[in-house]
């Protein structure tokens, strides 16, 4: 299918989106993982920030899937694609306490902003449209980590 970026540019602007993506997924899959274990004090709140987190990580996956197939570049969400390139720290297995759920969080959101930083600098020139995107998702993602964060301060 073709899109209507020049080819390098799409080259560019379709690895920053399939990056952002698989940490997408895999950071909905994270989330849900720990909201169903976690225990502790605080498993209500945490429980129900982790719903908040899949619900964004979910909805931006998506948009960012759609906007890559509307720029020509076929989107891989399989889970062996995600397996292989996901750079998000595993949650071991079991039951995990609020706080070391919490703690989870924000190491997974920091990476994965870091990332999407970047993934905003290299689309910059490319497709202004895409790093909108990716900027709308950085600040969601900042404000979900500094949620978090306020969890074990």
């Amino acid at each position: 299918m073709e899109g209507t970026l020049p080819e390098a540019s799409r080259r560019t602007v379709g690895d920053a989106l399939q990056g952002a993506l698989v940490d997408l997924i895999d950071l909905s899959l994270l989330a849900k993982q720990a909201h169903w274990t976690v225990v502790g004090p605080r498993f209500r709140s945490v429980h129900l920030q982790l719903d908040e987190m899949v619900d964004t990580a979910r909805t931006y996956a998506d948009t960012v899937a759609e906007r890559a197939s509307a720029i020509g570049v076929a989107p891989d969400g399989r889970a062996t694609t995600v397996g292989k390139l996901t750079q998000l720290p595993q949650p071991p297995s079991g039951w995990l306490a609020d706080g070391d759920v919490v703690a989870l969080l924000v190491e997974a959101l920091g990476g994965v902003i870091l990332r999407m930083r970047e993934r905003i600098d290299a689309t910059d020139a490319p497709d202004p449209v895409s790093q909108d995107l990716l900027i709308a998702l950085t600040a969601e993602l900042e404000k979900q980590r500094w949620m978090f964060q306020a969890e074990n301060h």
